[in-house]
């Protein structure tokens, strides 16, 4: 009997998917931009993530916006600003984290917890958002390492770690546009077990010859090539670029 119940539970969330899918993939055509709402949160409770929170302005997250839209004109979107990012008012409570190692099953309930989260926790924003991001911010003087961030296109949110602090600041540029990327249905190109970006996709510039070094990461790869066996974090966004495969992917190159 539960057996049944839980096809036909798992069977619903499926068509719900299914539809959702099918909308989100149709505004695509980037026929209008797509409003962001960054919700910060102060993950490990200090006063230090308190206080870098509370110097956050919109300005903060404008080279985002202008990253992507110098990024677009490289495909021939005419768009002005394919991205607007608004801040949201300090969020309180925390969203669900990510399951590690889970089941299909488990992932599924995770993403139908975070979700709902998100409907519960979005302070209104200018413009209703069609990407919501929730900004989990640590003291790294206290979390010298983080878990790796998440972004669901299904419902178009993203939970990301980033590190409390204006040191960072740049760095955490790249983590955020990297999972924003996630929401529109981009995939990682990176090796999971190494963390080296995978050759084409992951390469900013694949026909570099010699091939190592490379310059730039390409955005969904997360690091700049050294070598075969070394990569490194870039800086900023002014050290990444959106790729080909990457473009596809997003709507930007049909």
């Amino acid at each position: 009997m539960w057996k049944k119940i839980r096809i036909f539970v798992l069977l619903l969330v499926l068509g719900a998917v299914v539809q959702q899918t099918m909308i989100e993939q149709s505004d695509l055509d980037w026929s209008k931009n797509f409003y962001v709402a960054v919700y910060p949160i102060n993950a490990d409770g200090t006063a230090v993530v308190d206080s870098y929170i509370s110097t956050l302005t919109k300005e903060d997250f404008e080279p985002i916006a202008d990253y992507f839209s110098e990024e677009a004109k490289r495909f021939g979107l005419t768009m002005r600003r394919p991205f607007q990012v608004q801040l949201g008012a300090k969020v309180l409570r925390q969203p669900p984290a990510p399951p590690k190692a889970a089941s299909a099953f488990e992932v599924i309930v995770w993403s139908l917890k975070f979700r709902y989260f998100a409907w519960k926790n979005s302070p209104q924003v200018a413009v209703k958002p069609k990407i919501r991001m929730y900004l989990l911010y640590f003291d790294p003087a206290a979390n010298p390492g983080l878990s790796h961030s998440t972004a669901l296109s299904k419902g178009r949110v993203g939970y990301v770690n980033l590190f409390g602090s204006k040191a960072y600041h740049r760095q955490n540029m790249v983590i955020l546009a990297h999972e924003m990327l996630h929401t529109l249905g981009a995939t990682d190109k990176y090796n999971l077990a190494t963390t080296l970006p995978i050759f084409p996709e992951g390469f900013a510039e694949p026909n570099k010859a010699p091939r190592y070094p490379q310059d730039f990461a390409e955005l969904m790869g997360g690091r700049v090539p050294i070598s075969e066996s070394k990569a490194e974090i870039p800086k900023s966004l002014l050290q990444t670029l959106v790729g080909e495969v990457t473009a596809k992917e997003i709507g930007w190159v049909k």
